[in-house]
């Protein structure tokens, strides 16, 4: 089993590498196809560690040398293949694998198109090394890799202004977490004296529970940067900056599921601080309803898909913070297969409509985009919840955890939520694909993608569907490693109910959605409607201002602040003083270079000055012993 770990983890470096050697010639089609092999290599290496977890129960755990030992400090290059880091790897590996097929047609015109495979395979390479580490050091590395290849991937176009920017707002707002996580890991050691997962969760145990908090707040704070959660979250929408195929990647395998997985993975800590974990279930409720009111009325297509992935995480921290540790990482997996589903149909669209992303400018886009179509209509389902595809079962275990632990105020956010997801879901499946057709008289001519991006995104479908119905297999796999925690509402007629009223809830958000959106009179917003100037639509679709009290009160003061400090101390102390020494030293030689003009009458006299100098200073010298009476 060593070797097809080593074969799921390495795969995507040398395909990064392979990449990589093209990386400044022009577009050369091995670039992408290479790469998007060897990930099939690493989905299939995953594949047979996945059957060997299930079969043996055992995992895999091997070292490959020791990175560093120094006194009591041990870490190794050790990686863990056991029941929640499979999962992880065959989520990482599917998406990719999908992801990557599909972006050699998203990217077959662009002249960074090897460059772009390079840093793609180094995304999936980081991301694997994050979720299999057996240490607290590794999954640093990981977690640290991964913030780089996003930084160069939302930026890819780094061209355009919006797009650097957007990069540097994302590994800048990550790296502000990341310092929580890295205090997080130091406290880890200095009251472990280990990083090995094993050995430090079970000396945890005998912590005290102000330390064990402690930890926990910092490693939940780098959780809250690479998972956006509320206040970090500004960077996800707009890292919609970076190609499709990367907004696809971001969001459904790689990056943002990192902090769930952290939590999930220091799930023996978290279980000792219930305080902490109920504020982050809290927390993931609000991020829920939070994100989910944003993207009610926003305007671009794949910003409405990001808000909707900042919502799903909030409903898995939910779940994790709850105890339902097994929950969060289910409806992990199944929001990966619908969600990279629906990056990839809006890329689809995005394509068609040469790169426009207002779905007020398209309309009955069904007829010429069918099979994107019923393909993102079929994720738009998953997503809502609607029974039986993959989104039902594991958004209806997380309220239902949330009902039976009695948070109810948790458990109402959360159904609330579920009827915003299902509205904002299907308004943009309305406005792109059905009603009157709008985008002709702009001048806009649609046709379908490539037939293998279609046929590249059918597996992430098929999973969407079925997932879900797995949920009681990976139960009995996964508690092997995870707290066993089923829930259950006792009454059956309680449960009925709640199962029948939320699904009625989502399809009356549906109805709603469908019969508001598909009128014949819908135009494009030009910002003089009632509702476009109303305070409500202001608010949501400012992002509730948040980003302009960043701008105004945290940026504009540290930008001002910088400016002191560069023009006030640093250019007039600090380079005021070097510069005033320099030019001390320079004037004084200039002036006494005439000392060594190599003339002989003048040298004599400064010889003679100089014997002067020196036996007046004798002769002082001798006054001052003889008179102090030394």
């Amino acid at each position: 089993m060593e070797l097809f770990l080593y074969t799921a983890l390495f795969a995507p470096f040398v395909g990064s590498l392979f990449a990589a050697i093209f990386g400044a010639s022009p577009k050369t089609i091995i670039a992408g196809i290479i790469p998007s092999i060897l990930l099939g290599v690493s989905l299939l290496s995953s594949t047979v560690l996945l059957v060997h977890v299930l079969s043996t129960g055992e995992a895999v755990h091997v070292e490959m040398m020791t990175w560093m030992h120094t006194g009591n400090l041990y870490i190794p290059f050790g990686f863990l293949v056991d029941q929640v880091s499979v999962t992880m790897m065959m989520v990482v590996t599917v998406v990719s694998t999908v992801v990557h097929v599909y972006a050699i047609g998203y990217m077959s015109h662009d002249k960074a198109f090897n460059r772009f495979f390079a840093w793609l395979s180094a995304f999936v390479f980081s991301m694997m090394i994050l979720v299999m580490s057996d240490n607290f050091a590794g999954l640093f590395i990981g977690w640290e890799g991964v913030g780089v290849c996003s930084w160069a991937l939302i930026g890819f176009w780094y061209h355009k202004e919006s797009a650097t920017w957007a990069a540097n707002e994302a590994f800048i707002m990550n790296r502000i977490a990341d310092l929580g996580m890295l205090i997080g890991i130091f406290l880890v050691y200095w009251n472990t004296g280990t990083l090995q997962y094993h050995e430090a969760f079970e000396a945890m145990k005998h912590l005290d529970t102000g330390i064990l908090t402690t930890i926990g707040i910092f490693l939940f704070i780098g959780a809250m940067g690479k998972s956006a959660q509320f206040p970090l979250h500004t960077w996800l929408a707009d890292a919609m900056e970076g190609p499709t195929p990367v907004s696809a990647l971001i969001h459904a395998a790689t990056m943002v599921t990192a902090g769930v997985y952290l939590v999930v993975r220091s799930n023996e800590l978290y279980s000792l601080i219930p305080n902490v974990g109920l504020f982050i279930a809290s927390l993931g409720a609000f991020v829920a309803v939070f994100a989910a009111t944003m993207a009610l009325v926003n305007r671009d297509i794949k910003r409405v898909i990001a808000y909707s992935t900042l919502s799903q995480l909030g409903y898995m921290f939910a779940a994790a913070g709850l105890g339902a540790y097994w929950v969060a990482l289910f409806h992990l997996m199944a929001h990966a297969f619908f969600k990279a589903l629906l990056f990839l149909g809006g890329g689809n669209v995005m394509h068609a409509m040469s790169d426009e992303l207002d779905p007020f400018k398209m309309g009955g886009l069904g007829k010429t985009m069918k099979a994107t179509m019923i393909l993102m209509t079929l994720a738009s389902v998953a997503l809502a919840g609607l029974f039986p595809l993959a989104g039902f079962f594991s958004k209806d275990m997380i309220l239902e955890a949330a009902f039976s632990e009695h948070h109810f105020i948790i458990y109402t956010v959360l159904l609330f939520t579920a009827g915003l997801t299902a509205f904002y879901s299907f308004r943009i499946i309305a406005l792109i694909f059905h009603g009157e057709d709008r985008h002709t008289a702009l001048g806009f001519h649609p046709h379908e993608a490539y037939p293998f991006m279609i046929k590249a995104m059918i597996p992430l479908a098929i999973l969407a569907a079925i997932a879900g119905f797995a949920r009681p297999y990976y139960f009995d796999m996964v508690i092997a490693v995870l707290p066993e925690t089923e829930y259950h509402i006792h009454s059956a007629m309680t449960y009925w109910t709640m199962t029948i009223g939320t699904q009625l809830f989502v399809i009356a958000a549906i109805y709603f959605a469908y019969k508001k959106y598909m009128s014949s009179d819908i135009k494009v917003p030009d910002g003089t409607s009632e509702m476009e100037n109303s305070f409500k639509y202001k608010l949501l679709i400012n992002q509730y201002y948040i980003p302009y009290f960043y701008e105004e009160f945290l940026v504009k003061p540290y930008r001002a602040l910088s400016r002191v400090f560069w023009k006030d101390i640093d250019m007039k102390i600090v380079d005021g003083t070097v510069d005033g020494i320099a030019n001390i030293i320079y004037n004084t030689g200039e002036n006494t270079r005439g000392m060594q003009s190599g003339n002989l009458s003048t040298m004599l006299k400064w010889m003679v000055a100089g014997l002067v100098i020196l036996l007046s200073l004798a002769v002082i010298f001798g006054l001052t012993v003889k008179y102090s009476g030394v």
